[in-house]
């Protein structure tokens, strides 16, 4: 999943800072910074001991912290609603690296268009989705009140499930669930023969 960490939000040319990259399990060396609230994550976890979940939710919450300090006028955490979280997602879209194509593009459905094109390129819904849930537990974590999360906020659910169907639309790729195949039932009474040769 892509991770989102230590971006300069002052700097519009931004996108070098941005590693987006699924493999990525380095620990960000300050961590420990506080958010704009004036909290952060416990420090009394070694970063060493921690899950590669538990390190990117530490990042993810870190870089929106950093993002409220240099929103425009500063955002206080307590002051954070779904819209600013909207505002923040819709940001990172010039970091994506996801080709979405217009309805205007001759490959607008395709997966694996034969040939380049101009479209945008945008933050998958996989990774957006993720993201949210990464900073919607880390918000409980750091003593927000759950009735009042931001990133749980009606108006984010809708527009990551409008990015999803979008994509799927643009991109030609069905987001539905697999279901999972399930053995076939036993025959009442039948004794399930081990490997091998028969008695």
């Amino acid at each position: 999943m892509d991770s989102f960490q230590d971006l300069d939000f002052t700097n519009p040319d931004a996108a070098a800072a941005l590693n987006i990259a699924a493999s990525t399990t380095t620990v960000n060396s300050s961590a420990g910074a506080s958010s704009s609230a004036g909290v952060s994550m416990s420090s009394a976890t070694s970063p060493t001991s921690l899950s590669r979940y538990e390190n990117q939710k530490r990042r993810d919450w870190n870089t929106f912290g950093q993002y409220l300090r240099n929103h425009r006028p500063p955002l206080a955490l307590s002051r954070c609603s779904g819209a600013h979280v909207l505002e923040f997602l819709r940001y990172l879209d010039q970091f994506g690296k996801t080709k979405v194509h217009t309805q205007l593009c001759p490959f607008f459905g395709h997966p694996n268009p034969p040939a380049p094109c101009p479209c945008p390129l945008r933050q998958a819904w996989g990774s957006l989705d993720a993201l949210v849930g990464r900073l919607r537990a880390a918000f409980e974590e750091n003593g927000g009140n759950p009735e009042a999360n931001p990133f749980g906020a009606r108006a984010v659910r809708l527009y990551l499930r409008e990015v999803r169907d979008s994509q799927a639309k643009a991109r030609g790729v069905s987001y539905e669930k697999k279901k999972r195949k399930r053995p076939p039932p036993q025959a009442p009474g039948s004794i399930p023969q081990p490997d091998g040769n028969p008695p």
